[in-house]
This record gives C-alpha cells, sequence and structure tokens, in this order.
C-alpha cells in the first residue's frame, strides 16, 4: 500500500500504522487529516466513533464485568484484541481499538450466538484491561495446548521433559514477560509459589504483595516454568530436595538488571516455594 498523501509526517505515520492495523479505511485516513485533529490514536478513535456512530469510551471508568468475560474463550479475545464489558439491551458491548477487523467480532458471534455490539476504545486501555482481568501471560500460555511435538510436564516427568518443555517457545516469553511487568511496576520481589491445585504470582510493591491476576490452566505449566527459572539461574533442575540460589542478569531497554534467585523446596503449604528479589543497578 502506498504512503498516505498527507504533509505532517507526525500525522502520516500514525494513520499509516492505524490504516495497517485494520483501525480506520485509507479514505477516512484521508478524511481525519483534513479534519485537523490531533495526531493521537485517541483523537482518530473519537472521530471515528462520530462518523460511525458507535459509542467511545476511555475505560478509565468502566469495569469490565465478570461474568460476561467468561462467555468468551480468553485466547481468541487475547488474539483479537477484543475486551467484553457489559450487557446492554440484549446486547453484549465489546471494546475495540479496531473498527474494521471484524473477523474477531465475527468468530465471537459464531462461538457463542450472541449478539454483540463494539465499543471503540484506546489500544493501551484495552490492553491494560485485558492484563488485570485475564491475566498475566493467559495468551502465551494458551498457545502451549495449540504447538505441536509439546506435551504438558506433570510433576512425575523425566529431567530430559523439564528441560525440553522449560525451552518451549510459550514457557519462554511467559517467563519473560512475568520479569518485564515486575520491573515496569518497579516491584522489588517476584513470587512464584505452587500451591497443590493453583500457581500464584505475586509482586511485592511498595513493601506489600500484591497478586497477579494468571490464567487457571498456569497450574499445568508449573513444572517448565520452574525448570525455565533454574535454568536463567544456572541451577540444577533435577534437584528438587535441597534449597538453591542463583542470579539472572537480564537487560531492559538500555538497562540492565540483576535478580537473586532462591528456590525453596517445600510440601503444599501457604508459603512461597519460588522467591526473587530485583535488584537493579
Amino acid at each position: 500500500m502506498s504512503e498516505l498523501d498527507i504533509p505532517d509526517a507526525k500525522l502520516r505515520e500514525l494513520l499509516g500504522a492505524m490504516t495497517a492495523a485494520q483501525q480506520l479505511s485509507r479514505p477516512d485516513a484521508l478524511a481525519f487529516a483534513r479534519s485537523g485533529g490531533a495526531a493521537t490514536e485517541d483523537a482518530v478513535l473519537r472521530w471515528l466513533a462520530k462518523e460511525y456512530d458507535v459509542a467511545f469510551t476511555a475505560l478509565d471508568a468502566i469495569e469490565p464485568d465478570r461474568q460476561v468475560l467468561s462467555l468468551f474463550p480468553a485466547r481468541v479475545l487475547l488474539k483479537e484484541h477484543l475486551l467484553p464489558l457489559k450487557r446492554t439491551n440484549g446486547s453484549i458491548e465489546i471494546a475495540t481499538s479496531r473498527l474494521f477487523a471484524t473477523q474477531g467480532l465475527d468468530a465471537l458471534k459464531a462461538m457463542t450466538g450472541l449478539a454483540l455490539t463494539p465499543v471503540l476504545a484506546p489500544t493501551e486501555s484495552i490492553q491494560r484491561e485485558m492484563k488485570k482481568h485475564l491475566g498475566v501471560g493467559a495468551d502465551t500460555i494458551g498457545t502451549l495446548n495449540e504447538e505441536a511435538g509439546l506435551e504438558v510436564v506433570q510433576e512425575g516427568a523425566g529431567d530430559d521433559d523439564l528441560d525440553s518443555a522449560a525451552e518451549d517457545a510459550s514457557i519462554i516469553r511467559f517467563v519473560n514477560q512475568v520479569l518485564r511487568d515486575a520491573i515496569e511496576l518497579r516491584a522489588s520481589d517476584v513470587h512464584l509459589e505452587p500451591f497443590e491445585d493453583e500457581f500464584r504470582i505475586r509482586y511485592r510493591i511498595d513493601g506489600d504483595l500484591q497478586e497477579v491476576p494468571v490464567p487457571p490452566s498456569l497450574k499445568r505449566f508449573q513444572p517448565a516454568i520452574v525448570s525455565r527459572v533454574k535454568i536463567l539461574s544456572h541451577l540444577n533442575i533435577a534437584e528438587k530436595r535441597v534449597p538453591q540460589d542463583g542470579r539472572i542478569k537480564i537487560r531492559v531497554d538500555t538497562h540492565e538488571v540483576d535478580i537473586r534467585v532462591s528456590i525453596i523446596p517445600m510440601l503444599h503449604r501457604s508459603h512461597p516455594q519460588d522467591h526473587h528479589d530485583r535488584r537493579p543497578r
């Protein structure tokens, strides 16, 4: 597709990216440029909402209905960047920043048979609410069930299987995401806590431990996640009976972060098994 004929370079770049992402059509992009609107996604989406007579929300004062969220598969919501909000007049409002990417809404309609109404919202706001309500890593963990050649590791799996699963791309992305989110939130500690029926993640932020929403299916991948952390820390993944200490050094954007890792084997109790103390320098 040829570049949009818009003199303002910043606006041209924004509208070109939004057109490529199916957030608006090429004629709409040119029409918005002529309208003199600000070069922000928010301004474009508000203009689109008026042009196509759809609602707009910044999602600041809206709490998605958990019952409504549970009606839809998280994997599809995350893939298509769709966030169910609430029931209104027999229809379910779905927040989206891509008004012209109709395949996602069509898929949800076919799966559920429900009437859906799109509501425009900024991309960043949708992503923030998805992470809050659907759980960190729901998209990467969800793909584990789809990838050929990968078997879910059970507690009794052999070490070779653990090593292989820990090197799976989805597990690597998940652990990286947990660490990056902790750094962005300025957490001093990350607790990975395996329990008998769940796998809990908590960040210590400003002295308080805050639980992070995670997909219920995360428990199934606990051994591979713990093994991935051990591999990063240069620890023995076959050793499960004695405590181990290690370190991870990662680079985030332009600065390095040192992470001290402590593995504490425990039976299923109310204390964390894995404790990570993040020490940036």
